[in-house]
């Protein structure tokens, strides 16, 4: 597999260098140290730069005032802020604004997404269902205004009620992240048939309900109630694979988190035991700590390969023996195994040191199991992995 990067994704990789550069990853409160949420708000000051870069409108096209790069560069710049635990909605707001151009009503795509380039419009999608364990779309119903209320008719199943008078949501999604200081959620929701569709909620919508949860990592989320929200036609997209696409690209955005992660942490460790001694030499030279170490950077290795190969699916819409969802479902395993063991090895040989909230090493540690949680457990998409190749044999 070649994984060389164009020149234009690799100057994406060194504005957002340029970027992070500037950024502490212990820039807000321990979430050791501080009872709920670290903050209450995103790190504005970043998003202003990432705004000033470009960077947030990367996948967009020069038409919305973005770059016209692909998803390849997006997990390349999301790789370097989960290096500084950088405290933005970088992957939710470019990968819901990418699901728009896409796939969404020409006119609210003018509208929103230049100014979710520009910074100046927050966007995030609850991907998560009501506990994490089921299909999200599941978990919110979507029927055509008027069905089974008395105020008109409905043509079901074919798009708007008579007249176009829009879509009724009513459901939870849960641990929504950044959903507080949002302006538009993307709901992933399904029809009275079954079919998955993805609806655009203003935050501040009559229905519109929102119950603060923290996650591991001490950032704010938010349990998102829908109770007879009314959305028009145009803020529904009901295009076939749309949701499945945002779903791929929400997951391989968050294994390219995990490897930009894990990449930082076995740094910090090489660091560290490099230059702690014991019986007078670094404990790196120690033939036990270098095969741990080792061991970690294989995972690593492991975790970017199918990681790009994931991305790279996604972006060229490329065919295959299986469906882009294997590629995913891959590199779900070993980023969710990898970046737990990277962490786990790295508090290992810090020692007690790897404890002290005044070192960085715990924000990680916390950033890693909430990005693990995200993932979930790499058994079950050993699982789908599996009915993959049962329903798509490759001899």
């Amino acid at each position: 597999m070649d994984f060389t990067f164009t020149e234009e994704q690799q100057a994406a990789v060194e504005a957002a260098r340029a970027v992070f550069s500037d950024v502490a990853p212990d820039r807000a409160p321990s979430p050791a140290l501080t009872p709920g949420a670290v903050a209450e708000d995103i790190d504005r000051h970043l998003l202003h730069e990432l705004a000033r870069t470009d960077l947030l409108g990367l996948t967009l096209s020069p038409d919305h005032g973005g770059a016209g790069l692909d998803p390849i560069a997006l997990c390349l710049v999301l790789r370097e802020s989960a290096k500084v635990l950088a405290r933005v909605p970088l992957l939710e707001s470019c990968a819901v604004a990418t699901a728009i151009e896409r796939y969404g009503e020409r006119t609210l795509a003018a509208e929103l997404l230049p100014r979710a380039g520009r910074g100046e419009l927050i966007l995030t999608v609850g991907a998560n269902g009501r506990s994490g364990h089921d299909p999200a779309e599941l978990a919110v119903s979507a029927r055509p205004y008027g069905e089974g209320d008395g105020s008109g008719g409905a043509d079901g199943e074919t798009g708007g009620p008579s007249g176009s008078s829009g879509w009724v949501l009513d459901g939870v999604q849960s641990a929504v992240p950044w959903a507080q200081v949002a302006d538009w959620i993307a709901v992933p929701a399904h029809t009275a048939g079954g079919r998955p569709v993805l609806a655009l909620v203003p935050r501040t919508r009559d229905g519109v309900t929102l119950a603060d949860q923290v996650s591991t990592s001490g950032e704010r989320l938010a349990e998102v109630r829908l109770e007879a929200v009314r959305v028009e036609p145009r803020e529904l997209i009901e295009t076939a694979g749309c949701w499945d696409w945002l779903r791929s690209l929400l997951t391989t955005g968050t294994c390219a988190l995990a490897l930009g992660l894990g990449e930082r942490v076995l740094a910090m460790t090489a660091e560290y035991t490099g230059r702690r001694e014991q019986f007078g030499f670094p404990v790196a030279t120690f033939q036990a700590v270098a095969v741990q170490a080792a061991d970690r950077y294989i995972d690593l290795r492991a975790m970017e390969a199918t990681l790009w190969q994931a991305a790279w699916r996604i972006s060229a819409d490329a065919g295959g023996p299986l469906p882009a969802a294997g590629d995913v479902a891959v590199a779900k395993i070993w980023a969710s195994d990898g970046v737990r063991r990277v962490v786990q090895t790295a508090q290992h040989l810090h020692g007690g040191f790897g404890a002290d909230t005044d070192y960085p090493l715990h924000r990680y540690h916390a950033w890693a199991k909430q990005i693990e949680l995200s993932l979930g457990p790499a058994a079950a998409h050993e699982e789908a992995l599996g009915d993959l190749l049962a329903a798509h044999p490759l001899g």
